[in-house]
């Protein structure tokens, strides 16, 4: 956030395959006058630009250090693997990791994966980025597997991907320094954890433009005033139909001599 003589602003760092426009969309809602400012920012270096202030709060992926940053986990992404269009693998729904023994798997610097063992054969060079690794597959180079959001963020025509089983997966998190947190932030994890404008676990915002806090409060539902409970209707209700019994006659005998014993003579 700037200075407190400048306007305020909230500046969100995204890592790459994050797509933030939702969260965007409804904090310019909220906060038309405190415009935030996105940049992304490579996975590998997202924590260094938290720390040096470059950024208020970060979309980043897990794992975090958590003796220095705070982190509220956003969700889990399935990892798949990028192949040619015509891969042998295109012709099943999802893949095992044997499935790719004879093929060179590539593993790229800026992997976001936490791989116990690749599956597949190493190439001979590491590519430097995702990016790099993808002209690799269009090139039958090899394969690739990452997050899904990867996968689509780096689409081609001559390339599909399938999901992977048994693979790591990649959790992405909404993550900001420890001693830095600030009500914008505040403000923002309400947007991501989906609470509503008034919810008493944010901070209460006000009216959005064009609203005012007396229509709000006059298109409030009044309670009904003491004494007049729902038993006090119910009551009023059969006094009612008690009165539109007697009109009727219905319920009520049309002769007080019918059922009565005749005298003998």
């Amino acid at each position: 956030m700037t200075g407190s003589d400048a306007t305020p602003s909230f500046r969100l760092a995204y890592v790459p395959g994050v797509m933030p426009d939702k969260w965007v969309r409804i904090w310019n809602e909220r906060q038309p006058d405190v415009p935030l400012t996105l940049t992304q920012v490579p996975a590998v270096a997202a924590a260094e630009r938290l720390l040096d202030g470059d950024a208020d709060a970060g979309l980043v992926r897990t794992p975090v250090d958590r003796e220095v940053f705070s982190a509220i986990p956003l969700y889990t992404e399935q990892t798949v693997v990028v192949v040619p269009k015509d891969h042998l693998v295109t012709a099943v729904d999802e893949v095992a990791p044997e499935d790719l023994d004879d093929d060179i798997v590539l593993h790229p610097l800026d992997d976001v994966l936490d791989w116990e063992g690749l599956p597949g054969r190493p190439a001979l060079e590491r590519p430097a980025t995702t990016a790099d690794a993808i002209e690799l597959v269009a090139a039958g180079i090899g394969v690739l597997a990452v997050p899904l959001s990867l996968a689509r963020l780096h689409h081609r025509k001559d390339l599909t991907h399938r999901p992977l089983k048994d693979a790591p997966e990649s959790s992405v998190a909404l993550a900001w320094p420890e001693a830095a947190k600030t009500d914008l932030i505040e403000d923002f994890i309400g947007i991501v954890r989906g609470r509503t404008v008034n919810s008493t676990r944010g901070r209460q915002q006000p009216p959005a433009r064009g609203e005012s806090a007396d229509a709000d409060r006059g298109g409030a539902r009044r309670k009904p005033a003491a004494g007049k409970s729902a038993a006090g209707k119910s009551a009023a209700g059969k006094s009612a139909g008690a009165k539109r019994t007697g009109k009727s006659g219905r319920g009520a005998p049309k002769n007080d001599r019918r059922g009565k014993p005749r005298r003998r003579s």
